[in-house]
This record gives structure tokens, C-alpha cells and sequence, in this order.
């Protein structure tokens, strides 16, 4: 005779309740992991050895901008009699060893080059641990390099990560040019792509370019590759929008998001606006 199984409505109760419960508790051990691991994810910085010695084929000279606890590395790249400085901030990936190729742009252009690693990159010491003190080191590299350039155009390029600051310190210093390189519009937009499932207020660096952008008064030539897959070119597109200064958006068709650098129609366009910035 079969047996009969009867239905135990309180028991399936609890048990629902003790699901719903570890659920919960799973998510919220991803989110406080999250929470916690950003600054691994966001910036998966790539020290140097500290007796590295960089060399190069163009003059350059190594510096030190001391910032609260730390020291960052810098490098900056000569020539005889330049036009003016481009300050660059690089991607969250890297190095100065790494970021610092193509130099013969520069000197084609004429330009100097000034290029620096964040806190945990490179040779640079400490470890990033917030917006305010990442936009302050920022404000010291400039601080450390700017004066030396006074009467000469400035040029302030954020490529990826340095996009949003890049836009900040425009905003705070008016360059003669800001240029953004596969910016995004906010990185908390761009780790909600990543983690839809992450609110947005979990996210300790915000780097809110869509907010910052509008308040910008220097010219913006914005370059964004038509093929990226990790910042999409509509984000580009809405910050170009967004701009009151005069601006340019090119989209370089295919390139993607860490070649863009190669392709001639984006090195025809930045030398054309550099030599532009400085008169030429």
C-alpha cells in the first residue's frame, strides 16, 4: 500500500525562511567582499622593483612628488625647446615602464611629456584608498610640474581610468586642452555593466566625469575607439553632449579599447590638435 505523504505547510515554511536567510547572507558576504576588494579590482596595480632604473632613447628626467604618506614616480620626457607639456594620466592597468611608448610622438609634436604612476603602481609608495585622496595626489603631481610651464600651453590627457581625472583637474586648473581617450561617463555606471547586481552605492570611487564635464571651460577633443568592448563608445557620446566648451568627438573605427594608440588616424588627430593648442 502506497504511503501517503502529508503536506507540512509550517515545516515548508521554515524551510523557505532558512533559504531565503542563507540568500541573503551569501549576498551579502559578495557585496562586503566587493566592498571591501574594489580597490583590487579597480586599480590591479603593477608594482616595480625599487632599484628599477628606466631607460630610454629621449632625455628624461625622474622625479619624486611627495604626497600625504607616500612619494609617487614620475618621469618627464625633454625636448630642446618644446612647445608646451602634455600631463598625462594613465589607464588602471601598468605601469610607467609600460605607458611609456610611442615617446617619437612627442618629440614629432614637440611636445614634453609628463607622465606618473598612482600610489601601489610602479615605484610610486603607498596604496590607493579614496577618491579625495586620489584626485588630491593628482593636484600634487600637477602642482610639482605645472610652474615650470608658466606661459606655455598645458595639455591634459586622461586615458581610461585618467579620463575622469583628467577631468577633474581641468575643470580646477584650465588647461589649454583636455583630451579624454575611451573616457566613460561614471565609473560607477561602467562597474554596474560589470555588476548588475552591485547597488551603486557600494561603489567608493564614483569618478563621476558627466558631472564634472559640464563645468569644464577649456576646448575638449574627446577619442574613443568604434570596437571597444570594455568602455562602450555611447559613453563617450553622451559626454560629448554634455560639454559647453568648444569640443570634438572622433571615433576611430577599429580600433578598441587598448590599441587605439595605434592606429593613424588617431595620432594624425591628437598631433593636429596639440599643434593647434600651442599656436601651430
Amino acid at each position: 500500500m502506497p504511503r501517503i505523504y502529508r503536506w507540512n505547510s509550517k515545516g515548508a515554511v521554515k524551510a523557505v525562511t532558512v533559504l531565503s536567510a542563507l540568500a541573503a547572507s551569501g549576498y551579502a558576504a559578495v557585496l562586503a567582499g566587493l566592498y571591501v576588494g574594489q580597490e583590487r579590482l579597480i586599480f590591479p596595480s603593477t608594482p616595480l622593483p625599487a632599484d628599477h632604473r628606466f631607460r630610454f632613447d629621449e632625455p628624461f628626467e625622474e622625479m619624486r612628488v611627495p604626497v600625504e604618506g607616500a612619494s609617487l614616480d614620475a618621469l618627464l620626457f625633454r625636448q630642446p625647446a618644446p612647445r608646451g607639456l602634455v600631463f598625462f594620466l594613465h589607464g588602471n592597468r601598468g605601469n610607467l615602464q609600460t605607458w611609456t611608448t610611442g615617446l617619437d610622438f612627442y618629440r614629432h609634436v614637440n611636445y614634453d611629456l609628463f607622465i606618473f604612476d598612482y600610489r601601489g603602481y610602479g615605484r610610486s609608495g603607498g596604496t590607493i584608498e579614496s577618491e579625495a585622496q586620489l584626485v588630491a595626489d593628482v593636484r600634487a603631481a600637477w602642482n610639482a610640474i605645472a610652474p615650470r610651464y608658466r606661459g606655455k600651453p598645458i595639455v591634459i590627457y586622461g586615458r581610461s581610468l585618467g579620463s575622469g581625472l583628467a577631468a577633474r583637474l581641468a575643470r580646477d586648473v584650465v588647461p589649454s586642452l583636455l583630451v579624454l581617450v575611451s573616457p566613460y561617463a561614471s565609473l560607477v555606471e561602467a562597474g554596474l555593466r560589470r555588476y548588475p547586481f552591485v547597488p551603486s552605492w557600494l561603489v567608493k570611487y564614483p569618478l563621476r566625469t558627466d558631472e564634472i564635464l559640464p563645468e569644464v571651460t577649456s576646448p575638449v577633443l574627446i577619442l574613443h575607439g568604434s570596437d571597444d568592448r570594455l568602455i562602450p563608445p555611447g559613453d563617450s557620446e553622451r559626454l560629448k553632449a554634455l560639454v559647453r566648451s568648444p569640443s570634438e568627438l572622433l571615433m576611430i573605427d577599429g580600433a578598441g579599447h587598448s590599441d587605439i594608440h595605434r592606429h593613424p588616424r588617431y595620432l594624425d588627430a591628437l598631433a593636429e590638435r596639440l599643434i593647434r593648442a600651442a599656436g601651430g
